[in-house]
């Protein structure tokens, strides 16, 4: 490609609102342009790197025995209701109605869809297993999209659909999923790490996620630095200090102004780990109608610790939790600042293993200004007790001990297993070999293919601009012309094209500070400059981005170079790449 006849241009300062670093390369050096909120247009360099990351992904799923399909950004709603996730979603599922009335969404994930196809077509144990993927455009109304591609609400996403008759197989290609997705990532450039996750409203028990640590993340990750456990915060478990004791009379004491487990600690003198606070949540849920309404969660957990909401969530079966409002509260007969269960009208109590496993805790009494001291969980209030603390710096490993460390992340790709979760609700169901229906298991995995190239640039780039791998670099080589009147340039550019290199050729009558700094900007790995120097010798000169010298080669070698130092720069990704196994 000559940059002359190139749609793109470069910019020489970042448009308002560039969040991050690689988010400003890749405005700049004309790989994408932003349409509106959370939506990105791929310019041509853009583009030939987004499927350059694509068929990497193609070639690892279809190696672990993938079939690539395609779905309908646009389902209708009925298949959504049947699973019940038209209406435990909220504003984030786009819904509309077609000319017709007829209910219908865009889809931000597409295992209603895939679960319709599979049963249709699966029928028997002998279409058993099977998997099947797509690359496709996903709609999610995020309302706070950010940092370019790292946070948008249109996005494409290669989501692939396992299907098996046992769990057995499920775990099969559940392993041969986190294999292929270490290689995927690995062959990018971009270093990653596996982390427990929730599975939030996909549904299942098992689900891991890749990372990419950066502090432009919003995901909080927990790590241990000795026998590396990690996890994302929100399932991410620690040790705790268990206060167990003979439980004591419970007492009310006044306690004013202590609306606060520090004010009260304080005015009690004793650790906040002798107190049980409240949180009021209110949980959105669906009846059997499919109605939604909302009820009122009191999670008791133990001073010294906060409430870690998506566990909560979890604890409490709840489709979303906001913060309860005063009037909320104290409609229970809770009194905000010094409320707890003990003698209320609320139903949802989730309690902490802190707190169940602790004795003669100081919890509020309900009453301004007042507190209970020596309460005690099943004596003086009960509640379905579960794990909804949150993980922080320095709480303790509960595997070996050692203090744990935190560190943000980007989320760039997921894997669940869903077992039935879609297959019953949807009647997607086989024949086994004894003749009986059986629900398919299934699995589900993810990867979100512009936020993949976010973070590579974030990764990458330099104080002057990107510096993508060659794998995925728009073009293998960057050609600068700076002679006027000699055929040299373009005779280089054609070789190079003969033989398959991937060139952009700067052809254009621009002074050489522009051209080096667009070259600069763009970051294309290899860069050839033929200049007037140079061209006395018959020689021009070779750089490779990430080397500090430059050489010159002649003009005769320059081909057959170029070629050994791609080939060379590819098996050094591959070489360095670290594939790990569940």
């Amino acid at each position: 490609m000559k940059m002359s006849q190139l749609f793109s241009k470069t910019l020489r300062e970042a448009p308002a609102g560039a969040e991050s670093k690689g988010y400003e390369f890749l405005l700049r050096a004309g790989f994408i342009r932003q349409l509106g909120a959370g939506i990105f247009s791929s310019l041509p360099l853009g583009l030939r790197t987004v499927r350059k990351i694509e068929n990497i992904i193609r070639a690892e799923i279809d190696a672990i025995g993938g079939q690539e399909i395609q779905m309908p950004l646009v389902n209708p709603a009925d298949i959504w209701k049947e699973t019940g996730r038209f209406y435990s979603i909220d504003k984030e599922l786009s819904r509309f109605e077609d000319r017709t009335g007829r209910d219908m969404v865009l889809a931000m994930t597409h295992e209603e869809a895939a679960t319709d196809i599979a049963r249709g077509e699966i029928d028997s144990y002998k279409k058993l297993p099977s998997l099947i993927y797509q690359i496709q455009t996903k709609w999610r109304d995020d309302p706070r999209p950010r940092a370019g591609l790292i946070r948008v609400r249109e996005f494409t996403m290669k989501d692939s659909y396992s299907f098996d008759k046992d769990w057995e197989g499920l775990e099969k290609q559940y392993k041969a999923h986190y294999e292929a997705y270490f290689k995927i990532f690995g062959k990018c450039g971009l270093p990653v790490i596996a982390v427990g996750s929730d599975s939030g409203m996909m549904g299942g028990k098992v689900a891991h996620e890749y990372m990419y640590l950066s502090p432009i993340g919003e995901d909080s990750i927990v790590i241990c630095p000795d026998c590396g456990l990690t996890a994302n915060r929100q399932v991410a478990t620690f040790k705790k200090e268990i206060f167990s004791e003979d439980p004591l009379e419970m007492e009310e004491v006044h306690t004013p102004g202590t609306k606060t487990i520090d004010d009260l600690a304080t005015f009690l003198d004793i650790p906040k780990s002798k107190t049980a606070k409240g949180v009021f949540m209110m949980g959105s849920y669906t009846n059997d109608e499919g109605e939604e309404y909302e009820e009122l969660i009191c999670a008791v957990i133990r001073g010294d610790l906060d409430v870690e909401e998506a566990k909560l969530q979890n604890a409490a079966k709840a489709n979303g939790l906001r913060p309860a409002h005063e009037d909320e509260i104290r409609a229970q007969g809770i009194v905000p600042g010094f409320g707890s269960p003990i003698g209320t009208a609320v139903k949802n109590i989730i309690v902490d293993d802190s707190v169940s496993s602790s004795n003669n805790l100081v919890a509020g009494a309900n009453k301004e200004e007042y507190h209970f001291i020596n309460t005690n969980f099943e004596r003086d209030f009960n509640g379905t007790v579960a794990d909804i603390a949150s993980a922080a710096e320095g709480y303790i490993c509960p595997d070996c001990g050692t203090p744990l460390t935190m560190s943000k992340g980007v989320e760039v790709g997921n894997i669940f297993q869903l077992g039935t979760r879609y297959s019953e609700a949807m009647g997607c169901s086989f024949q086994t070999e004894q003749g009986k229906r059986a629900p398919v298991i299934m699995g589900s995995y993810g990867i979100g293919v512009g936020r993949l190239l976010a973070c590579l640039a974030e990764e990458t780039s330099t104080e002057t601009g990107l510096q993508l791998p060659i794998t995925v670099a728009p073009y293998q080589v960057h050609l600068v012309g700076l002679v006027k009147n000699s055929t040299v340039p373009e005779e280089i550019y054609e070789e190079l094209q003969r033989r398959g290199v991937e060139v952009l050729f700067d052809d254009r009558k621009a002074s050489p500070g522009v051209k080096f700094n667009d070259a600069d900007l763009i970051g294309i790995p290899n860069r050839i400059t033929i200049g007037n120097r140079g061209l006395k010798e018959n020689s021009v000169e070779l750089r490779v981005l990430g080397e500090e010298e430059s050489s010159m080669v002649p003009i005769t070698e320059i081909a057959d170079r170029i070629q050994q130092i791609i080939s060379s720069q590819i098996s050094a990704i591959y070489d360095t790449m670290v594939v790990k196994s569940l």
